[in-house]
């Protein structure tokens, strides 16, 4: 079926569906995840909106929210005025949404990114780093739920923390990768070095050890030294895949640099290249894509002879160039590819995919005016991603990405607002599948009007897409 659906042509894969009532319970059983072998067709998506008026988000696509298969729960979290944390809960049984429950002050942080993982006693754990100071855990008062009063506590390990970015392994240890603002700490490093370290817990986010503490290293990912003061790490997206296929766990992830360039030490002030590496949570190393061991850090040396996946200019035109969000994931045979985005000197949003082969990096342009937010394996060989288009007021569009080299428009979900963040739920089940904050109508962290999205596939019969479906 797959190969026949592949070649379809982009006009039949075009699907607008409409939105319920906000807030609306949906009819009958919500439908399960498929495994990532079996293929997918177009669906008929709904949405959901738990949240109005009240949501703002910088967050990258990472830990927004998961499903609780015990509880039978889906759960989200999000950051509203002032960027305090809140979380709501939907109860796949009755179709309804909990009120929003505020579990963490913001700090009037826009870059504390509340982030989401469920340790292995049934806890909720809620991250966030109040910029370049403190990382911070809220945790549920009682297991599967989000009801009573939450503990709220600072990680002493986490200091400087900012975009923490966490997971949890098979074995149920829980990492949070942060960055950090040397400058903070030691005078001597200027603004624009601001590495990568990360903390683990071993007994469900009580106690915590830093990266420090169990490699020796300082730092894990920290290009430190270049000449052209591009010191700064911005990782686009982690992704944490299971052990399969004979396969060990691994993080997947793809960073941009960032930095004063040319001009001294200055913070953010240029974007370059896109970098992939993984990570071994069983022995805590780094390895590049061609399998070169990199050890417990990654220092720039190392970076530009195994971990560059593209090289980009310096643009004094739209400096901030390639895009902060990137996305990455593994193909059917367990090699990674990579998503990104770059503005022209004109000004043009451009979609790059990058491909290990043998033969090193395969790259090329796949679409223009595609902001990528966030995809998941939908089938085989395919990868379907959320986004949003440029110059759009409202709306996602959907696409799905095969082999990582071939692009195919799928359909288009409307909302009543802008859109800013996707992310797709942790182990999601529809009708829950994807979390999409609105976009705020200021800068200002006092301005929280965003809404939140929650869609998926509706309940009932999928659509008709073609004859092996036996329609």
């Amino acid at each position: 079926m797959l190969a026949e659906w592949s070649t379809l042509s982009v006009a039949a894969l075009l699907i607008v569906t409409a939105a319920t009532v906000p807030g609306q319970a949906l009819a009958g059983a919500a439908q399960a995840q498929p495994p990532a072998g079996t293929p997918v067709p177009p669906e008929r998506l709904t949405v959901m909106t738990p949240a109005t008026a009240a949501a703002r988000s910088d967050r990258r696509p990472v830990a927004g929210g998961l499903y609780d298969a015990r509880a039978n729960t889906t759960f989200i979290s999000w950051a509203g005025q002032y960027e305090d944390n809140f979380v709501q809960a939907y109860n796949h049984v009755t179709g309804a949404w909990s009120a929003p429950v505020r579990v963490g002050e913001g700090g009037n942080d826009s870059h504390n990114y509340p982030t989401m993982v469920q340790a292995d006693d049934g806890h909720l754990l809620v991250f966030r780093g109040l910029h370049n100071k403190e990382l911070w855990v809220a945790r549920s008062a009682r297991p599967h739920s989000i009801d009573g009063p939450w503990t709220d506590t600072v990680i002493p390990e986490g200091f400087g923390a900012t975009y923490p970015m966490p997971f949890k392994t098979a074995s149920g240890e829980i990492f949070v990768f942060i960055r950090e603002t040397a400058r903070d700490f030691d005078r001597s490093y200027p603004t624009d070095t601001r590495p990568i370290k990360y903390v683990r817990s071993t007994d469900n986010g009580l106690t915590w050890q830093t990266s420090a503490e169990l490699t020796g290293d300082r730092w894990a990912i920290a290009p430190t030294t270049r000449a052209d003061n591009m010191n700064e790490v911005y990782i686009g997206q982690l992704r944490y895949e299971p052990p399969r296929d004979g396969r060990p766990e691994q993080v997947q992830i793809v960073y941009t640099l960032a930095g004063g360039g040319p001009e001294g030490h200055l913070h953010d002030r240029y974007h370059k290249n896109i970098y992939h590496l993984s990570f071994s949570p069983n022995d805590l190393h780094f390895r590049a894509a061609g399998g070169n061991d990199l050890g417990t850090s990654v220092d720039d040396a190392e970076q530009e002879q195994y971990l560059k996946v593209a090289e980009t200019p310096l643009q004094t035109t739209n400096p901030r160039s390639p895009d902060y969000i990137s996305l990455v994931g593994s193909r059917f045979d367990g090699t990674p590819f990579v998503l990104w985005m770059q503005i022209d000197t004109e000004g043009v949003l451009r979609d790059y995919t990058g491909v290990w082969t043998a033969g090193g990096w395969d790259t090329m342009e796949i679409a223009t005016g595609v902001r990528v937010r966030d995809m998941y394996q939908a089938g085989p060989l395919s990868w379907r991603v959320y986004a949003t288009i440029e110059g759009s007021k409202n709306g996602i569009s959907t696409f799905l990405l095969y082999g990582g080299t071939q692009w195919k428009p799928e359909s288009v979900v409307p909302t009543a607002k802008a859109v800013q963040r996707i992310e797709v739920l942790n182990g999601f089940r529809d009708p829950a599948r994807i979390l999409a904050t609105g976009a705020s109508s200021d800068r200002d962290v006092s301005v929280a009007d965003g809404d939140i999205y929650v869609i998926g596939r509706a309940a009932g019969p999928k659509p008709c897409e073609d004859s092996t479906d036996g329609c």
